[in-house]
């Protein structure tokens, strides 16, 4: 069940992290060096993942009177980010905005890549705190981490292997709304989760 938890939420968080997708599909759509930016990503967020679960974790331990606090803290983010989702998803204001771009070499798509994963402060607040806080409180986290860095893999090699048909599908304000729709169901899901576990 925490693997499980772990691919849902960390796919989930990772959509919601909009500039790095749309810059990871823009690069992939014009052919630039998709191998880089996709492990670029994967090893940022994997690395973020395993930081934020495995200090969580060590928290818990050396502070067990944080543990209600990091469950209803988890709570209270993962619901105001299914209901940012909920908003989108009725007034359709998702959807990816492609322009073209410029192949460069693939040392510069790999510094950019990282900028773009790292200097993004959202990554932190969702990568590192909010899955950091909700993996230290899985009955496994490790295999939660496991399961959110599986989700990263998944969610960056289909943006790169598939963009020129994601182009196509991620361009449409209605799928979107569709796509939105189930990411909130799934955030909710996690957080009722957590507070029966609670």
């Amino acid at each position: 069940m925490s693997f499980l938890s772990g691919i849902m939420l960390g796919i989930s968080l990772i959509i919601a992290i909009g500039a790095q997708n749309i810059w990871v599909l823009s690069q992939s759509m014009a052919g630039a060096n998709r191998l880089v930016i996709a492990l670029v990503c994967i090893l940022c967020d994997s690395a973020l993942i395993i930081i934020g679960v495995y200090s969580a974790s060590e928290l818990k331990q050396w502070l067990p009177e944080l543990l209600p606090w990091l469950t209803w803290g988890g709570i209270l983010m993962l619901l105001y980010l299914a209901s940012g989702s909920i908003v989108r998803a009725i007034k359709g204001t998702s959807g990816l905005k492609l322009t073209e771009t410029v192949k460069v070499n693939w040392w510069h798509t790999a510094i950019t890549a990282l900028a773009i994963s790292l200097l993004n402060p959202h990554v932190y607040l969702d990568t590192v705190l909010l899955l950091g806080s909700i993996g230290a409180l899985q009955p496994s986290p490790a295999q939660f981490a496991a399961g959110a860095c599986l989700g990263s893999i998944i969610w960056f090699s289909s943006l790169v292997m598939f963009s020129p048909k994601l182009r196509v599908l991620l361009s449409s304000p209605l799928r979107w709304r569709i796509f939105d729709s189930g990411i909130a169901v799934i955030l909710c899901f996690v957080a009722i989760q957590l507070y029966t576990v609670n």
